[in-house]
């Protein structure tokens, strides 16, 4: 089995992308991690659409909630499904 160039560019490049993409995400949660200590310590109130996702997840609207939360924030939906999670098991 012959591998042309344009093939092992093209793979190498996928490859790099996908190292790119890892390390940016590892950044991202960092700066996510800044900016809550940051917000804990100045009482930064929390975003006004939790209170909405809170009485969705009261009246037992999860998929509602989740939903809301891609809508609102742009998330993805398996993160979008963790904020609503950490919010309604915060208060346990």
């Amino acid at each position: 089995m012959e591998y042309n160039f344009v093939e092992v560019l093209i793979l190498f490049i996928a490859v790099y992308l996908l190292f790119t993409v890892i390390k940016l995400d590892g950044r991202v949660k960092g700066l996510k991690y800044t900016l809550d200590q940051i917000s804990k310590q100045t009482d930064v109130p929390e975003m006004p659409i939790n209170n909405e996702l809170r009485q969705l997840l009261n009246e037992g609207n999860d998929v509602k909630a989740v939903k809301r939360v891609r809508e609102t924030l742009g998330l993805s939906l398996v993160e979008a499904k963790q904020y609503v999670d950490a919010l309604k098991f915060e208060g346990k």
